[in-house]
Formats: structure tokens, sequence, C-alpha cells
């Protein structure tokens, strides 16, 4: 009789199989369904970028589940693929005991896995290592380690789809403590008591950033914009100064337009790309991967990385602000009217997208890293070999959490609205907003209802609208 392990589907009864695959098949509707009603919400409060963001979370799992499949499909294959003895031994993420040969490890493995009957082998699960034993070699990857590579890829699709989430969620929070500075302008915005409040801001935006000497040595203005980033990234002045210098240089005619609405739309648009998992990103999988060796410790100094960078981005955004106002600064001295006036000379290289770039990788890598530890702690148990010691562990999830946090709560809004500053600024939604508020306009004058304005001489807009 064939043992338990070893059984197949010949040998299974018919109310298992149709029983497990009804739950394989239901969870897998439901999650389906759930994000397709999802995205007719979404389509119906007029959420398009978060809509784009939604398909494209799709592909992303899709691609995982395409990942699943081809290891499903070849690991036969792959079981098959023979590599001498002694390469086994190089670069391991466990070291081994010294005492115990490769050999006898080998015999040891092969012993569990071929069982004796009736004066013949009945192979279990993994007949790769009959196949490469007979060879005197070792299979490329056992079907237990491309087992627990699927657990890896399902870990990782649920930890990036929660990180997501709660990336929007507390990105969206930030930037709807800035509505009522929305209101705020809205209420001065009325005849010379605009002009009078506008001038009170833009000087308290470059006091607050120029006034003092010692703020223009490079060192203290970097430790300022450093520590900045913690508590208030973006004050009433930030806000209102940038808004301003925005819309004068992208819409000059001062219309009356509604910045955080597009400063909401902008985080979701900012959210859609931030979603996918570009080459770059899969390639630093591989070379993690690959320098997963034991002792080297790669799991910890790497966990640094996404903090060092993170605050290092953030600094980096406070001081273009404080550039700004510099520049305001110089042309108030100068005589000149001074306004804040974006410009890409501020960003690295002149190129805002490296900015964009570096919190795309500190995201996933920050996923990527939780991930890999709850598949550690889910495959091996926390005593694992790769888990490492608990000296090792709390402090790399800290820094997980800090960083998830810091990031989505300030550093992203802080890009979405320093990046407004630059070349990067939403030119195509920013013109179609426009467009349905010309348009809007003079369908309410040729209809001569209330939208017709007085003297022609002005237009007010009600900037990017959820429909």
């Amino acid at each position: 009789m064939v043992m338990e392990s070893s059984r197949s589907l010949e040998y299974t009864p018919t109310w298992v199989v149709a029983v497990v695959c009804s739950i394989i098949v239901l969870i897998s509707l439901c999650a389906e369904r759930a994000l397709h009603r999802l995205g007719k919400w979404l389509e119906r409060k007029g959420q398009h970028a978060l809509f784009e963001a939604l398909q494209k979370l799709k592909e992303e799992l899709m691609l995982l589940g395409f990942i699943s499949l081809l290891l499903t499909v070849f690991q036969g294959l792959i079981s098959h693929m023979c590599i001498p003895t002694y390469l086994q031994s190089h670069m391991l993420p466990c070291k081994r005991d010294d005492n115990v040969s490769s050999h006898e490890s080998e015999i040891n493995i092969r012993h569990d896995h071929l069982i004796e009957k009736n004066g013949r082998r009945l192979l279990s699960t993994d007949n790769g290592l009959e196949h490469c034993g007979q060879k005197g070699k070792v299979p490329l990857l056992s079907l237990e380690a491309l087992h627990q590579l699927h657990i890896f890829i399902f870990v990782l699709a649920v930890v990036h789809v929660i990180f997501c989430a709660t990336t929007m969620v507390l990105g969206g929070a930030k930037i709807r403590e800035w509505k009522h500075w929305e209101g705020l302008i809205k209420q001065e915005s009325s005849g010379s008591k605009r002009g009078a409040s506008y001038a009170h801001h833009i000087r308290e935006f470059f006091s607050k950033h120029t006034i003092g000497r010692w703020r223009k040595t490079a060192v203290v203005s970097w430790l300022v914009s450093f520590f900045k980033q913690f508590h208030g990234s973006v004050t009433k002045s930030d806000y209102i100064a940038l808004r301003e210098g925005f819309m004068m240089t992208h819409c000059p005619g001062r219309y009356n337009f509604d910045f955080h609405k597009y400063m909401m739309q902008t985080l979701e648009d900012d959210f859609r790309r931030v979603v996918g998992i570009s080459w770059y990103l899969w390639l630093f999988v591989v070379l993690f991967l690959l320098l997963n060796v034991g002792g080297w410790h790669t799991y910890f100094w790497l966990s640094f990385l996404p903090l060092i960078l993170l605050l290092l981005v953030g600094a980096k955004l406070e001081h273009i602000i404080t550039q700004l106002a510099e520049d305001v600064n110089i042309e108030r001295s100068t005589g000149e009217h001074g306004a804040v006036k974006p410009s890409d000379k501020h960003f690295w290289f002149g190129r805002p997208s490296i900015v964009f770039y570096s919190i795309h990788f500190i995201l996933f890598q920050n996923s990527f890293e939780i991930a890999f530890f709850f598949w550690i702690l889910c495959t091996y148990g926390f005593k694992s070999c790769i888990m490492e010691k608990v000296g090792y562990i709390v402090p790399r999830l800290i820094m997980g959490v800090i960083v998830q946090v810091l990031c989505s709560y300030s550093t992203l809004p802080l890009y979405a609205l320093v990046s407004q500053m630059g070349s990067l600024f939403k030119r195509a939604m920013f013109d179609t907003h426009m467009q349905k508020v010309l348009q809007n306009w003079a369908d309410s004058t040729r209809s001569g209802g209330e939208g017709r304005q007085r003297g022609g001489s002005s237009i007010t807009a009600v900037g990017p609208q959820n429909t």
C-alpha cells in the first residue's frame, strides 16, 4: 500500500478533491469580485487615478500569479536539473555543521524520500533526488524549495497590497489636513485683502527659512531641513507660498483654483505609479536573494538602506523649499516682486523624477523586507538560522514601521507638493480641469445664468472636481 505522503490523485477520494477545489475557487472568486466592485465604486466616484492604481495592482498580482504558475509547471524540469555536489555547499543562507559531510547529508535526504515496498523502491514526491543521485549529483532546486518559493510569492503579494493601501490612507490623511488652509485662502481672496494677505504669507514664508545668518550656512540649512521632515514638514506659509507660485506660473489669470483637490489627485496619480513593481525593483529582489549568505547579515544591514535613503530624500525636499524661499528673498532685496518661481534647478541633477524613483524604491524595498520576515516566520519558524538573533530582528521591524509611516504620511505628500515646483506638475490634469472650467463658464454665459461674469474681466473656477 502506498504511504499517505506519496498518494497521488489516482488514489485520492473524489470528495476530497472536490471540496479543496471548491474552497480555492470560492476564495479566488470572492477576491476577484471584491476588486471588481471596488473598481466600479472608484469609477462612480470619479477617482480615475485610484482606479488606474487598482488596475495596476491587478497587473502586479497577475504577474506574481504567473510566476507561481511557471514554477508549478516547470517544477519537474527544474528538479531534474543536476549540479555537482560541491556547488551545493557554496553561498548558503545557513551554515552547515562541519561535522556532517555533504555526502552523508545527501544520503540522509535521499533516505527520507525513498520507500522500499515489495522488493522495489517507491519514490515519494521528489524523484529528482533519485534522478540526480544516479549521476552522483544533486538537484538544482528541490521540490520542497520550489514549494517554499510559492509561499514567498504569496506572502509578497499580500504584504505589497497591504502596504500600498496603508500608503494611500496615510498620504491622503496628511493632505486632507491642508484643506483648512485652502478654505482660508478662499476667505481672503476678495479685493485688496487678497494682496495684503498674500504679501503677509510671503513675508512669513521667507522669514522662517532665510532670516538669520546661521541659516545661510549649508550645514545648518541642511540640519534644519533634516529635522523639519519629522514635525511640521509643510506649514501654512509653505503651502500658501508654493500654491501661489504654482498659480502665478501655470495659471496667470489667477483663477480661484481649488489647489487642494488638485493635490489630492496628484497624490492619487503618484500612488498609481508607486503601486507598480518595475524591472529595477525585481533586479533588487534577485540581488538580495543572491547576497543573503549565512554570516553576512545581509538582511540586517540592508534594512538600513530604505531608512537612510528616506531621510536623505525628506531632507532634500525640505531643503528645496528653503532654496525657493532664498530665491524669493533675493528678488525682494533687488526691489522685484518676490514670488516663488517653480524650477527644476533645485532637484538632484535638475531631474525631479530621481526623487520619485527613490520613494518608489523605498516603499517597495520596505514591503519586500517585511514580506521576507513573515515568509521566514511562516515557513521555517522564529528560531530559523535565516531569521538570525532577536537583536537583529527587533531593529529591522522597528525600522520597517518607521519607514512605512514616515514615507507615507510625510515624505510622499511632501513630494506631491514640492514636485509641482518643477516640470513634473500634472500638466494634463491641470489643463483638463481648466478646460472644464472654461466650458462651464461659457455654457452659463450663453444661458444667461448665474455664471455670467460681470465686466468680462474675471472667471471663477472651482478647480478639479470629483465627478
